[in-house]
């Protein structure tokens, strides 16, 4: 398959799905705006006056980078999954590709890249939204779009994961339930590892979240828990292993064909 074909195959997909995320913002964009806002009205209005400052900085600035985060993780993630659950169950283009000369690493790409989007516009929106209640600073603008970037790949590619193991709408669900929010709000979101017992802090550096909001947050504050070149590191070498966990899932067809 020579690239001008590869090109359509990636572009008629991203469209698609991009279309479809445009189309239907009221459920795509606006409830994770909503969330937010109450997020900055509960945790930073109300709770963070009585919290003070965090590492010098006001609490609502402190949880900015966190909601952003939690925006762009959530959203990448369920568009993924949700996009290629109804694609291999109910539309059954899945079936089209599958049989189309098309390679899995392009399949990956396009679906991947929908979910970017989306993950990339919502976190803008909320960072939009968070000028309202804080004046957020920007310490190192290139990291905050490297990690901005990475978080959405890497949780757009572990959507596609279970986009393609999941059997029934119970499948798309479970996993950002019972294992996404806990991992988004134990990541460090509302507050700084530091201020964790030691056996709780260990136990937060196996959390992958920990090291986006760890990265974000230092793009805008200046400040991390730990260095930004290990948090990179871990989220590469994250993104490289789901990469390739997808490929492999495509390229033998495992939970694709029925």
């Amino acid at each position: 398959m020579d690239i001008s074909h590869m090109w359509v195959s990636f572009y008629t997909i991203v469209r698609k799905d991009v279309v479809r995320v445009v189309r239907i913002w009221p459920q795509t964009f606006l409830p994770s705006v909503v969330t937010s806002v109450l997020y900055f009205l509960v945790f930073g209005s109300i709770i963070g006056s009585r919290v003070g400052q965090i590492s010098g900085f006001d609490y609502m600035q402190f949880i900015v980078p966190g909601l952003v985060m939690l925006a762009v993780v959530t959203n990448a993630f369920s568009n993924v999954a949700t996009t290629f659950f109804t694609s291999k169950f109910f539309s059954r283009i899945i079936d089209e590709i599958l049989v189309s000369p098309t390679p899995p690493l392009v399949m990956i790409a396009g679906f991947v890249a929908g979910g970017m989007v989306r993950g990339l516009g919502v976190g803008i929106l909320v960072l939009l939204v968070s000028l309202f209640f804080a004046l957020p600073t920007i310490a190192h603008p290139f990291v905050v779009i490297f990690f901005l970037i990475l978080s959405s790949l890497i949780f757009s590619l572990a959507g596609l994961v279970n986009g393609v193991y999941a059997k029934n709408f119970d499948g798309i669900t479970i996993v950002p339930t019972f294992v996404l929010t806990p991992l988004v709000y134990l990541g460090g979101v509302f507050y700084s590892v530091s201020a964790l017992p030691s056996w709780w802090a260990t136990l937060t550096y196996f959390n992958p979240i920990f090291y986006l909001i760890n990265g974000f947050r230092y793009g805008f504050l200046g400040i991390a828990d730990v260095s930004i070149a290990v948090s990179a590191a871990v989220l590469t070498v994250l993104a490289l292993g789901l990469i390739g966990i997808n490929w492999y899932l495509i390229r033998t067809g495992l939970g694709l064909r029925q």
